[in-house]
């Protein structure tokens, strides 16, 4: 991997750091260079980390408090207006408490505001399911106008951002809140709508959103050692789907893998399995939720239980290529 590592410019020996913060970092960037740029947020400025923002650009920020209702369509009307609003609460409010203001006010319209859903996944932990967004790709993925990004780390969650910014239209950003290990670097690409590939392989290829990238890697390593060669994908755009990737990846691989911290139904795995069902068929796994709520725990413990996991991975990779 080291070659692969020089490549991409792939950094795995830095401190664990929240994606949410390099969402943080990247929007007090944009408001000293687009004075278009605005933040709302539903009384959770902290745990989104707009705070700085919001202290830093007083003008340019609006506290909605506890309506996610409103938040979404005080945004669509900032957009109309020409600004660059970017809406922040938990995922499992926003998008889960307003899809449809954000259907009818956004995306009906197509208005350039930039949805961020924090505190996603069932890494969220202890706060159990009532606020661990599971159904959030999906529900967003279905949308016309949106597209959809979860970045894997600190330092693609800054690029995506202000890659966001800069895109004209609706867009949902998913993080997740517990640090996670910090995988690429100031250097590594980022282009919305175009997957990279972290790790080469030919006998199984494993694709993945977020975080569970790096359970990804894990996995990867430890197929090594049985001679099983699989290709990590990070497939950091979810809608529009890098179709052009996933072909040459299904082809040189046979067998595809898709690992996500959601429902199963509706998310990356669904957009996947959609797409070479129809252009190129190949054996295939879907990890992540089945249908299922999450529940009370530490996030590691809650990743081994739901499957998602390195080492449930490898298990699951060793059964489709044996």
């Amino acid at each position: 991997m080291k070659n692969l590592n020089k490549q991409m410019n792939l950094d795995l020996t830095r401190e664990r750091v929240p994606t949410r913060n390099g969402y943080g970092d990247a929007l007090m960037e944009l408001g000293k260079k687009n004075k278009k740029v605005m933040v709302l947020c539903a009384d959770l400025k902290e745990s989104t980390r707009v705070q700085a923002f919001a202290e830093k650009f007083p003008q340019r920020y609006v506290e909605m408090g506890v309506a996610e209702q409103n938040l979404v369509t005080v945004a669509s009307g900032l957009a109309d207006v020409g600004k660059i609003p970017f809406a922040s609460s938990y995922a499992v409010f926003c998008p889960g408490r307003c899809w449809e203001q954000i259907r009818t006010t956004i995306c009906y319209n197509d208005r350039n505001v930039k949805i961020i859903g924090a505190h996603a996944g069932i890494s969220v932990g202890p706060d159990g399911a009532t606020h661990q967004m599971l159904e959030d790709l999906a529900l967003m993925r279905a949308l016309p106008n949106m597209i959809v990004v979860v970045p894997c780390d600190y330092e693609q969650a800054k690029k995506a951002t202000a890659a966001i910014a800069k895109y004209k239209g609706p867009t949902y950003m998913r993080f997740a809140r517990e640090k996670t290990e910090q995988i690429t670097t100031s250097k590594t690409s980022f282009k919305i709508g175009v997957a990279q590939i972290f790790k080469d392989g030919s006998d199984v290829a494993l694709v993945a959103a977020g975080p569970l990238i790096y359970e990804c890697l894990l996995a990867a390593d430890k197929l090594n050692e049985k001679g099983i060669k699989a290709m990590v994908v990070n497939c950091h755009t979810i809608k529009p789907l890098d179709g052009r990737t996933l072909l040459t990846v299904a082809r040189k691989c046979k067998k595809v893998i898709t690992v996500e911290e959601a429902q199963i139904a509706g998310g990356l795995g669904g957009a996947v399995a959609e797409f070479l069902s129809e252009v190129y068929p190949v054996k295939m796994k879907r990890i992540g939720v089945r249908d299922h709520f999450g529940e009370s725990g530490e996030p590691d413990e809650l990743l081994k239980k739901f499957g998602c996991s390195a080492e449930a991975i490898y298990k699951e990779s060793l059964k489709l290529c044996t």
